[in-house]
């Protein structure tokens, strides 16, 4: 589990394709050796299990499934990622509670800056789109956003400076892809409504439910 608050910028060493899968090699902004085998971290959104250590890289395994659910097919050596190591319990939750589970890849339309703001507006896939709400939570290459507005399978960002300048965002141009990951929340409120969706939905009846 992760927060989306990105802790810095790696750099890939290496993308070596194996088999149907690949191997990720990352330097980390941080020193590699705090790792440990095993590990949780969050690449580009992308929950990854660190299986090797070296000075200054870590290694991760990244799936067949991975690779097709997510951009980290298409990073090259020299790519900046975002990093995030796994939250611990004690941690305090500043972004939002993030899986590390892509749901899908979306588009940047367009890219505007005003003032020291940055405002990206991007398409997602039906996936992700039924979920994005005004002013609710979605991770944006593992980034904890709020979203502006909402229309159709579009929304808008509001990038901070702090946030463009330490993560791969403040990068993004019209046409890049990026990896998408809906609220956990709104998920479950789905999947528990689901079985309702034929009946007339009102709040006394959310209510003898115990919805709330």
């Amino acid at each position: 589990m992760f927060t989306g608050l990105v802790e810095g910028l790696g750099r890939v060493e290496d993308l070596r394709r194996e088999g149907e899968g690949a191997l990720l090699l990352i330097a980390p902004p941080f020193p590699a050796e705090e790792l440990s085998l095993g590990e949780s971290v969050a690449v580009n959104g992308a929950c990854l299990t660190v299986t090797r250590i070296h000075s200054g890289a870590f290694e991760v395994m990244v799936s067949p499934e991975t690779l097709s659910r997510t951009t980290l097919g298409d990073l090259h050596r020299g790519d900046p990622v975002n990093l995030e190591r796994a939250l611990r319990l004690s941690d305090r939750l500043g972004g939002h509670l993030v899986t590390g589970h892509v749901d899908g890849v979306g588009r940047v339309l367009e890219r505007r800056e005003t003032g020291e703001f940055l405002f990206l507006r991007l398409e997602a896939p039906e996936e992700v789109a039924r979920y994005l709400v005004e002013k609710g939570s979605v991770a944006v290459d593992g980034v904890s956003l709020t979203v502006n507005r909402v229309s159709g399978r579009t929304f808008e960002l509001a990038i901070i400076p702090h946030t463009a300048r330490l993560t791969t965002l403040g990068l993004r141009r019209p046409g890049d892809r990026v990896n998408l990951e809906a609220d956990l929340i709104a998920k479950y409120v789905e999947k528990f409504l689901s079985p309702y969706r034929q009946r007339d939905l009102s709040l006394e009846f959310l209510r003898e439910k115990g919805f709330f």
